[in-house]
Parts: C-alpha cells; sequence; structure tokens
C-alpha cells in the first residue's frame, strides 16, 4: 500500500468521524432514576440537555435524597450517551483492520 493511499483513507476516516460526531449531538439518549421520578435527557457528545423531577419527590425535609436521584439519573443518561457514541465509532472503524486497542 503506498503512502499516498494511506493518507487519502485517514482524511477520509477523519471526515466521517467529524460528520458522526455531529450526528452523535442530535441523537438523545433518556435515564431515569427513583423510578421514574427523574428522567434526564443527554445527547451522543456527553451533554445533558435536561432534567425533569416530579413534584412527588421534592421533600424539603430530604434534600438529599432528590440529589441523590438526580446524580443517579445525570449519570446513567451520560454513560448511556457515551455507549451511543462508542457503538457509532465502532461502525466507522469496523472492518479497518486496526490491531487491538486502536479502534475507538
Amino acid at each position: 500500500m503506498n503512502i499516498q493511499k494511506m493518507m487519502k483513507q485517514a482524511a477520509k476516516m477523519q471526515e466521517q468521524m467529524a460528520e458522526a460526531q455531529a450526528g452523535l449531538a442530535a441523537k438523545t439518549v433518556t435515564a431515569t432514576a427513583g423510578g421514574g421520578k427523574v428522567t434526564v435527557v443527554a445527547n451522543g457528545a456527553g451533554d445533558v440537555l435536561s432534567i425533569k423531577i416530579s413534584k412527588d419527590v421534592v421533600d424539603p425535609e430530604d434534600v438529599e435524597m432528590l440529589e441523590e436521584l438526580v446524580l443517579a439519573g445525570v449519570q446513567k443518561a451520560v454513560e448511556d450517551g457515551k455507549a451511543l457514541a462508542q457503538t457509532e465509532m465502532s461502525k466507522l472503524t469496523a472492518g479497518m483492520g486496526l490491531p487491538p486497542g486502536l479502534g475507538f
């Protein structure tokens, strides 16, 4: 394989990855905590887009529980967003024949 061909392939892959990353920003995941009392929406780029909290879980005497539910929801949404990104990026690198550890 000549170096010029490899450079063209690398440039094409960079372009495809940039397109995939832009597409990930448009894809969303939804995670819930506390049996659906807290709902968090995030995108594949790792941004939290919204948080919805049910009124019946808001207790001024137990703020710590609400904090834990929000944190759990955010963590799950971010985790799911990362998994989505991993899946999308692996589609690009599949079939490239990269050695283990060099894929995305």
